[in-house]
């Protein structure tokens, strides 16, 4: 099994970035795809970024796009959310997640078999 912990989150006005990294133990994150989720109060959990085995292949939610970058470091077994140009609207838990059963990247939330915690970000008018 790997275990995730998500740092990187606090409070930030909009318009700025913050940095996101998951730290993955137990089992090298090299051998999953990585992939990253919000929840927001009352909301449902939703798809924000995927990376590939490899990270040959990336998706984003279309709301995140062109703002949100995810990358993996297998060397340091850590995965990114760099996220620029922030919006009220991108305030929510954010959650790691990653999957050993496939290679490629996904957007859907049952795919993956591990998860952290999550951590909170809040973005101020």
């Amino acid at each position: 099994q790997v275990q995730l912990v998500e740092s990187g989150g606090g409070l930030v006005q909009a318009g700025g970035s913050l940095r996101l990294s998951c730290a993955a133990s137990g089992r090298a994150l090299t051998t999953y795809i990585v992939g990253w989720f919000r929840q927001a109060p009352g909301k449902e959990r939703e798809f924000v970024a995927t990376i590939s085995r490899g990270g040959y292949n990336t998706y984003y939610a279309d709301s995140v796009k062109g703002r949100f970058t995810i990358s993996r470091d297998d060397a340091k077994n850590t995965a990114y959310l760099q996220m620029n140009s922030l919006k009220p609207e991108d305030t929510a838990v954010y959650y790691c997640a990653a999957a050993g059963r496939i290679t490629t990247a996904s957007m859907k939330p049952s795919i993956y078999e591990y998860w952290g915690q999550g951590t909170q970000v809040t973005v101020s008018s």
